[in-house]
Order: C-alpha cells, then sequence, then structure tokens
C-alpha cells in the first residue's frame, strides 16, 4: 500500500493532533486531508513551518488546560438540587441522565460541558445526595454534588388512613321495606 508522510494542521480523531507528523495512505491525504487544508505534505520548507505549528499547538493547550481547570473550580463550588415525580411509595417515575447535568451546568455556570464527559455508569432514578465525576480534560476531572428531591413528598401512613370520628355524611342505612 502506498503511503505518505504529512503534517497536520489541527487535531484528527484517531489520526494525531496539531504539528505531528504522520504516515498516511496516499488517497486519504490527496482527497481528503490536502483539499481541506486539515495537512500539508512533508517538505524542507514545511518542516520550517512545523516549529510555529509546535508552537500554536503549546499555547492552545495551556489555554485549555486553564479553561478547564477554571471549570473544575467552578462545578466544585456549586450545589446543585433536581427534582424528581415520585410515586406515594417514593419511586422515582424519572431520572436525571448526563444530558440533563450538562444542560444545567451550561445553564447555571455558563460552561459548556459535552455529556460525553460526565461519567455515569446508569441514569440516577433516587432521591438524596449524588457525586459524580466530570472529565473536563485529560489532567483536569471534576466531582459534581447534587441532590435529587422528590417532587411530591410522600405522605406518611397515619395521614392516609382517615380516622372514623372525621366523616363528613352519615353513614348510610339501609329502608326495609
Amino acid at each position: 500500500m502506498p503511503s505518505t508522510q504529512i503534517i497536520l494542521t489541527e487535531n484528527i480523531p484517531g489520526l494525531g493532533a496539531e504539528a505531528d507528523v504522520v504516515k498516511v495512505r496516499r488517497g486519504f491525504a490527496r482527497n481528503f486531508l490536502l483539499p481541506q487544508g486539515k495537512a500539508f505534505e512533508v517538505t524542507k520548507a514545511s518542516m520550517r513551518k512545523l516549529d510555529m505549528l509546535k508552537g500554536k499547538r503549546a499555547e492552545r493547550e495551556a489555554k485549555e488546560l486553564n479553561e478547564a481547570e477554571e471549570i473544575a473550580r467552578r462545578i466544585g463550588k456549586s450545589k446543585m438540587i433536581f427534582t424528581l415525580e415520585t410515586g406515594e411509595t417514593g419511586k422515582a417515575f424519572g431520572s436525571v441522565t448526563a444530558n440533563d447535568i450538562a444542560t444545567r451546568i451550561k445553564n447555571e455556570l455558563g460552561a459548556e460541558i459535552e455529556r460525553h464527559r460526565i461519567v455515569l455508569e446508569h441514569p440516577i432514578k433516587s432521591t438524596g445526595e449524588h457525586e459524580i465525576s466530570i472529565k473536563l480534560h485529560p489532567d483536569v476531572a471534576a466531582t459534581l454534588k447534587f441532590i435529587v428531591k422528590s417532587a411530591t413528598e410522600p405522605k406518611p401512613a397515619a395521614e392516609e388512613a382517615p380516622e372514623s370520628g372525621d366523616r363528613t355524611r352519615p353513614p348510610r342505612t339501609r329502608d326495609k321495606r
């Protein structure tokens, strides 16, 4: 299989990051990467540009790391409350999903986080206090603490059964004919 070396100008998942020299098939480089400006061929002149790309990459990575650390601090300080509809027994009808958490973080903190970065093994269906992890950057993870409350509080058993003296109308009697 014929292959060629190219220098990437941006991050391409599964292939490499900005300023990486990678070996790819000629057709992939010729038909996709080069025309879209995602890469350029390795030449003596392009190797000189490589240092500029590496500097740009280092600046971008440092900026992303600082932003992730700032968001992690804001997430760590926040305390969120979610409400779920529950039945008489206290069992939840819905659940709190990663998408719900991402939307709430965006609305309350102004930080846009992809739902795939929120680590949830399964949707949260129980009330109480919960703690989850959010991977903001390969080096930064935030911990979010939140409370799930019931929209309707379950009634105690003593209140549900009316006492015999509390009736509003007298008991029915049968007519004897």
